[in-house]
């Protein structure tokens, strides 16, 4: 039986309803009526807002950060998210407050995750273990510990060893026999002055962070310690009933915190005004995230360049959240961007016709030397990055590689266009998430990648995809990346593949023609033929600015198959044998 005619209304007015709930429509309302009262940056709100037009603010921030994710056309608006950090004393009212911040706001598009201290992973940078957990842009995530946890648990076990070592020196007759201790301030530095330089790179991509430090005295911890107050799992994993630890650790806090100034610090005294605080610091900061949105909306619609960008920093700064502060490190050069002149090798291809015979034997005893010195590298990442022009032969190459190894011992990733999902977190993270990691039960350490991270400063550049100011900062964060890589004990090694036009429009035909080779030719591959010279400028801009000591390219320019593959073999092997 169909339903009454009467009931059609009730129906339409139900959609209506749902429709006036999406987060389009909420921040749409906000927008006409509550824009200045709640969305704008408020250094003194706590002054003003009481506990529910506090909780007001919250989720209408929320949603408002939310919709940029949501907002039409895409190309003009950058979807933005909040990062979280908490971290501090222990019993300082760190889950009071973040409980209370999740009654506050809509608790569904609230992410809360949590880890402790652990040991940062060998040959791996001490961030990577984390970036799996990063928000989506629109979001808002609250993370416990995070790296600052593994790093403070590595700071406290080498005070523990440094006085150890003391306490040999003092007592023992023979002190040439004690080992050298790495002393914490300057491992301390170390790391806090390399994820200074990636949290600034997350907050160039629109992933802006806010970071909590909860402290309570000394006092206030031990008698929470023994209260009948269940205790949470501790974030450091050190004896908080000691009170000589508690001493060290304080003192690695107060280091932490002066040479980082953009942690705020939260009085854990009266756990409930620390809630409250929290929740203001939260606000503050979806509030200065939603204004750098509109700020790099505002520019975009402008055609700017990227000295208008520069303007950001400041119009930050004068919101007076030094914790937001958008600092894209950019190089001088960056300012006044400049194409390079192409390199010969890029203009002048070798044209060989290497004997087949010849090309086999080759092959097999480069192949052996390979294998032979991958799996002596003592479980050191490898990182291969293939680049060059479509249907210079990567993928032959990339086969030739592997032909020597057992399938497990290795990953191949295919690199095409972002996903939604990946184009929601930072540039890098795609490529972050796909590194060796010690923490997967994959025996695999060896990662091949056909398209990488380049793509930024060479299709998205050529295309369209982004903006002038986003390719062109795109060099220098990327060198970092790699750098990181590198210090962590990574060996990164990276091929450019050349080959002239001539050549390509041969290949493209082959696989026309060709039907298990077909699927490997696409419109777009025959459409930036017409953007020939324009890639190549691209490729000789990007290999000027990221040939670096640490991660050198080598450009392998010739028509010939064979010639490229026992070039790329010759290259690996060679920077295999640099590090041992």
């Amino acid at each position: 039986m169909s339903k009454p005619k009467q009931n059609q209304p009730q129906a339409k007015n139900n959609k209506a309803k749902k429709d006036s709930q999406s987060p389009q429509a909420t921040i749409n309302q906000v927008n006409d009526q509550i824009v200045d009262q709640r969305l704008t940056p408020n250094p003194l709100s706590q002054f003003s807002l009481d506990k529910d037009a506090l909780r007001l603010a919250l989720v209408t921030a929320q949603y408002a950060l939310r919709a940029t994710r949501q907002q039409e056309p895409t190309a003009f608006n950058k979807p933005t998210g909040l990062l979280v950090l908490v971290n501090g004393m222990e019993q300082a009212g760190k889950g009071t407050a973040v409980k209370q911040l999740r009654q506050w706001v809509d608790p569904r598009l609230l992410k809360v995750e949590a880890t402790i201290g652990y040991p940062p992973l060998a040959y791996q940078p001490i961030w990577q273990a984390h970036v799996q957990a990063l928000p989506r842009h629109g979001d808002v995530m609250v993370y416990f510990g995070n790296w600052y946890a593994d790093l403070l648990y590595n700071v406290m076990r080498i005070t523990a060893d440094q006085d150890q070592s003391e306490a040999v020196k003092s007592s023992s007759t023979n002190k040439a026999a004690t080992l050298p201790v790495t002393d914490w301030q300057d491992y301390l530095q170390q790391q806090l002055r390399k994820l200074q330089i990636f949290e600034q790179d997350l907050a160039a991509n629109q992933t802006k962070l806010l970071k909590c430090w909860f402290h309570v005295d000394i006092a206030t911890l031990q008698a929470r310690l023994k209260d009948e107050e269940a205790d949470p799992q501790f974030l450091y994993q050190i004896n908080w009933d000691d009170v000589d630890t508690v001493a060290k650790f304080n003192e690695v806090a107060a280091e932490l915190l002066r040479q980082q100034e953009d942690w705020v610090i939260i009085d854990g005294s009266d756990k409930s005004e620390a809630a409250t605080s929290f929740c203001h610091e939260v606000l503050q900061a979806m509030q200065v995230a939603l204004v750098s949105s509109q700020i790099l909306d505002r520019d975009k619609e402008k055609g700017s360049s990227i000295d208008e960008h520069s303007s950001i920093d400041k119009d930050l700064d004068d919101l007076g959240n030094k914790s937001l502060k958008v600092d894209s490190q950019l190089d001088d050069n960056q300012y006044n961007f400049a194409p390079v002149k192409i390199p010969k090798p890029l203009l002048d291809i070798d044209d060989p016709d290497m004997d087949k015979s010849d090309y086999k034997e080759q092959l097999a005893k480069k192949q052996a030397n390979l294998a032979q010195l991958l799996r002596a590298r003592r479980g050191r990442h490898v990182v291969f990055a293939f680049e060059g022009m479509d249907a210079a032969g990567k993928g032959g190459a990339i086969k030739r590689l592997v032909a020597p190894l057992d399938p497990r011992e290795y990953q191949i990733y295919n690199i095409g266009a972002p996903m939604l999902y990946e184009l929601q977190h930072p540039y890098l993270w795609r490529f972050w998430t796909r590194l060796p990691n010690e923490q997967t039960d994959r025996m695999s350490r060896v990662a091949i990648f056909d398209r990488t991270w380049y793509g930024r400063v060479l299709v998205e550049r050529i295309e369209g995809f982004a903006t002038d100011h986003e390719w062109q900062r795109a060099y220098e964060e990327i060198n970092r990346f790699e750098a990181e890589l590198v210090a962590a004990g990574t060996i990164v090694i990276k091929c450019w593949l050349a080959i002239d036009k001539k050549e390509q429009l041969k290949r493209f035909e082959d696989r026309e023609d060709t039907p298990h080779k077909q699927f490997k030719l696409t419109d777009d591959d025959w459409r930036n033929r017409d953007k020939w010279s324009e890639y190549v400028q691209a490729a000789a801009d990007m290999l000027a600015r990221t040939d670096t000591e640490v991660a050198p390219w080598k450009i392998i320019a010739t028509n010939d198959k064979r010639t490229a593959r026992l070039e790329v073999l010759d290259y690996a092997i060679k920077q295999l044998k640099t590090h041992w």
